[in-house]
This record gives C-alpha cells, sequence and structure tokens, in this order.
C-alpha cells in the first residue's frame, strides 16, 4: 500500500479530517492526498501560503513569531499546523516550510531544512529535518515523504 492511501485509509477509520498548510513543498502533499481515491471523506483543505503575509492571513501565524523566528522554523510550523487545523475545524493540521534550495539558505538555515508541523486533535509535534542540498524537488519530494511517514506513525 502507497503512504498516502496508508493516511487516507487511517484518517477514515478515526473519522478525522486533514487539512494541509504547506510552503516549500507548494501543494505537494495536499496533492499526494488527493490522489488516492475516498480522499474526498477526509481532506479538508490545502493551502499554499508562500509568504509571510499568507501565513498570517490565512493561517493565523503571528507576526511576532516570524519576527523573532523566521519563517523556516519549528515555531512558525507550530503556529501553521494549530491555524489550518482550526480554520477548517479539522482534527488533523499538517504544515511544512523550508529552504528547498538553491539559493536561500544561510549558515543557521541551509538549502534543504525544512520545518514540519503535525497538529492532531490539539496535540502539537514538530520535527526539523536536514535534506541536504539534493537539489529544489528532491527535498520537496523528500518532505512530502517525511508528511506521510510521519502521519502514518501518529496516526498509528
Amino acid at each position: 500500500m502507497k503512504k498516502a492511501e496508508e493516511v487516507i485509509k487511517k484518517l477514515i477509520e478515526k473519522n478525522y479530517f486533514i487539512s494541509c498548510a504547506e510552503s516549500c513543498t507548494g501543494g505537494k502533499v495536499t496533492a499526494a492526498l488527493v490522489d488516492v481515491p475516498d480522499a474526498s471523506k477526509v481532506l479538508g483543505a490545502g493551502v499554499i501560503t508562500y509568504s509571510n503575509e499568507a501565513k498570517m492571513k490565512y493561517l493565523q501565524v503571528k507576526k511576532d513569531t516570524l519576527d523573532k523566528y523566521g519563517a523556516v522554523s519549528e515555531e512558525t510550523a507550530r503556529e501553521m499546523a494549530e491555524g489550518i487545523a482550526k480554520v477548517n475545524q479539522a482534527q488533523v493540521g499538517v504544515s511544512v516550510t523550508g529552504v528547498a534550495g538553491p539559493g536561500g539558505g544561510t549558515p543557521e538555515k541551509p538549502v534543504g531544512m525544512v520545518c514540519f508541523g503535525f497538529s492532531i486533535c490539539g496535540k502539537v509535534t514538530t520535527f526539523i529535518k536536514q535534506f541536504g542540498n539534493l537539489g529544489r524537488n528532491q527535498v520537496r519530494d523528500a518532505s512530502v515523504r517525511f508528511v506521510l511517514e510521519k502521519l502514518i506513525e501518529l496516526l498509528a
């Protein structure tokens, strides 16, 4: 069974709705879920919030959080996941924000660094992955795989 199919199956079993807030993945997590038949039973929304303004407007990310920690941070990923779940009344909110490259990296936040947030029934966990400078689309694809694998684990 493909990972996305497994996620949809688990969501259906639990009667949970999921919504996704994506930055560097540009909708690829949501697209992976939509590829699965029956996704409409559990998928609420997918929002691409590439700019800080969009993160504030659509996900209720605080300006203070963005100013203090930046868009690529566990703190922002946490607020993105909480915000997407709250705004869409979903039991599961997922967020992805990172530096896919080829540019944009800094010594503190190098290319390939991606932050993830998972809000499940109000409990939020965050993760940082350093995928390395694999290439823009490889970082994005690795991020989608990480989200699906982590969802399978967290929904178990």
